[in-house]
């Protein structure tokens, strides 16, 4: 089933071309990874996609319909979240309460601190299996400024996920995480992934993560697309070594 289908998308800022007629499509559980210089686009194409953007040119398409015009708020009502490059938490709060505050507006209890908590128990044991999935249960307690900066990435994206995506966009998930702790943070993201089914953008800098873990990579440059395809044909595609990735990757 196809999830969400891009068709000749154009979004320019002054004379400068942010995104250069783009058409994509991705399938129901699809994993893509997108990359490219700064300045390709990539950010540009999660913000229009999720709609802090408007296309200048071009249809977005989501479960067959068209919602290039639709607010973010109302994308993120049918299931279409995005997390950002910086991490966007309540730095007062435990990491459990983090999350909960994601799935109590989720499900609309806007008055829910006015009354009793434990009356909620859909949210609290949404929570609760939320923090089990990501495996933060040993850290609910914490106050998330407490906690490392890689765990701190990881909550960041279980708030996405308490929204019930079908589609999710993720900016630089290991961006500002150390080295050793990239793979474990990637792997934990990948596999909530698989487990929940969810069609997923990820934008990645690090090319060691990309190509660890990727399947489906898109190369962006200058608002194009210059690459589509499966890791080992990027890996070897002599032109993406020398413009992109300097040639290094073998």
């Amino acid at each position: 089933m196809e999830v969400l289908k891009l068709l000749k998308v154009k979004k320019s800022f002054g004379g400068v071309r942010a995104l250069d007629n783009i058409s994509i499509a991705l399938s129901e559980g699809e994993v893509v990874m997108v990359i490219g210089p700064n300045g390709a686009g990539k950010t540009t194409l999660i913000n229009v996609i999720s709609g802090y953007l408007y296309p200048d040119e071009g249809r977005i398409m989501y479960m067959g319909e068209d919602i290039t015009r639709y607010p973010p708020l109302e994308r993120v009502g049918k299931g279409i979240v995005r997390s950002f490059q910086l991490v966007n938490t309540f730095d007062k709060l435990t990491v459990y309460e983090n999350i909960l505050v994601s799935v109590l507006s989720r499900k609309k209890y806007q008055y829910a601190f006015r009354k009793i908590l434990d009356e909620y128990t859909d949210a609290l044991e949404e929570t609760e299996n939320i923090l089990k999935l990501f495996g933060l249960s040993d850290e609910a307690d914490e106050n998330i400024m407490s906690i490392s900066y890689g765990d701190r990435k990881l909550v960041d994206v279980a708030i996405s996920f308490a929204l019930n995506p079908k589609l999710i966009m993720l900016d630089e998930p290991t961006s500002g995480v150390a080295t050793k702790d990239k793979d474990n943070i990637m792997e934990k993201i990948l596999d909530v992934i698989r487990k929940t089914k969810v069609t997923s953008i990820i934008i990645e800098h690090d090319m060691d993560i990309v190509f660890r873990y990727g399947v489906r990579i898109i190369v962006m440059h200058q608002g194009r697309i210059i690459a589509d395809g499966e890791v080992e044909e990027i890996r070897k595609n002599e032109e993406i070594k020398k413009v992109l990735l300097g040639g290094v990757y073998a």
